[in-house]
């Protein structure tokens, strides 16, 4: 009996063990969970977040960021869904998003602009002149039936320069870059710049390279896809197209800002480039940030500024930056109005 009883022990404590020992397997698999934050979303935000995560790495090894694009719509829908710990998101924040519980910080500032092809038939004409809000709204918002204009020579006001169509490129997926270039030009959405353009392309880098490979192009990126981050060149093969601000068919010195990054950063700054097309942008997540991620957003708002001006981008005014402080510790936002 008393035999029975010494197996019956040994066999309680060896269950006990097993016990044991998952639940510190578990233990370590969530600790390991925890260190990795995952974000995806807006192209818009990409490169800053890939430098923002390789610098906090540096800061804490144990911490793995894993970052992809996918567009602001991704950004938002995977944020929600809990497949990522972070969404880059780079449109306004709607009622809707926030009905879905959604939660957001500001975190820098970029601006959308249109693009041509570095060897444009009248790109010296559209340097010198600039191009209208109202000339890009008949280009991008009408299907090209109905435009006014149809060539870039008519574009210039001398049909003679170039007879050559304007083939418009846009995007396809949900993205930040369309909403805010159709809110520029006016109470449009993505939808209806896409139904009207010539082709719609994958992501920001894909209408850069569409505008590369078709000299009569016109399109419209993210600064930091137009401008090289480090050498604050436009990249090979692509150019901005300058807004004729005061519509007066001359590229004043006022709106001579294209040369390079920093120029246009500083007349973002100076909101002598219009919002939008200029914009904040923002990072989502379900109801708040927590733990980790929130140590990541917080060192983001904070000692993470250093790299923004450096990396192509514009920082927030830092009483902006300190209400995104407020809300991250708080974890909650007042309502839009």
């Amino acid at each position: 009996m008393k035999e029975h009883t010494q197996k019956k022990m040994k066999a309680l404590i060896a269950v006990l063990i097993l016990i044991m020992v998952g639940i510190v397997s578990l233990s370590g698999c969530t600790n390991q969970q925890k260190n990795v934050i995952k974000i995806s979303g807006a192209n818009a935000l990409q490169p800053m977040m890939e430098v923002w995560a390789k610098e906090y790495q540096k800061l804490h090894p144990d911490i793995r960021i894993d970052v992809s694009g996918g567009g602001a719509g991704k950004g938002m829908t995977e944020a929600l869904a809990g497949v990522v710990d972070i969404g880059m998101y780079s449109k306004d924040v709607s009622n809707n998003d926030i009905t879905n519980g959604v939660f957001w910080v500001s975190v820098a500032s970029d601006a959308v602009i249109a693009t041509m092809n570095a060897r444009n038939p009248v790109k010296d004409r559209i340097l010198a002149q600039g191009v209208t809000k109202a000339q890009l709204k008949d280009i991008f918002v009408n299907v090209y039936e109905n435009r006014a204009i149809k060539t870039w020579g008519e574009l210039v006001g001398d049909p003679n320069a170039s007879t050559q169509r304007i083939w418009v490129f846009t995007r396809q997926d949900a993205c930040g870059a369309a909403e805010m270039w159709a809110k520029y030009l006016g109470k449009y959405l993505q939808d209806n710049i896409t139904a009207t353009a010539d082709a719609a392309q994958i992501e920001d880098a894909g209408v850069r390279t569409a505008v590369q490979g078709n000299v009569n192009s016109i399109g419209y990126n993210n600064i930091n896809t137009v401008y090289d981050m480090n050498t604050k060149l436009p990249y090979a093969g692509i150019l901005p197209v300058p807004l004729d601000l005061n519509e007066n068919g001359v590229l004043d010195a006022n709106e001579s800002f294209y040369g390079n990054s920093t120029e246009i950063v500083n007349a973002i700054r100076n909101h002598i480039y219009p919002w939008p097309p200029a914009r904040n942008l923002h990072l989502v997540t379900k109801h708040n940030f927590t733990g980790a991620t929130k140590d990541f957003v917080d060192w983001i708002l904070t000692d993470g500024q250093q790299y923004v001006e450096t990396s192509g981008y514009l920082k927030l005014p830092q009483e902006t930056l300190e209400l995104q402080i407020q809300y991250l510790n708080s974890g909650t936002r007042p309502e839009i109005q």
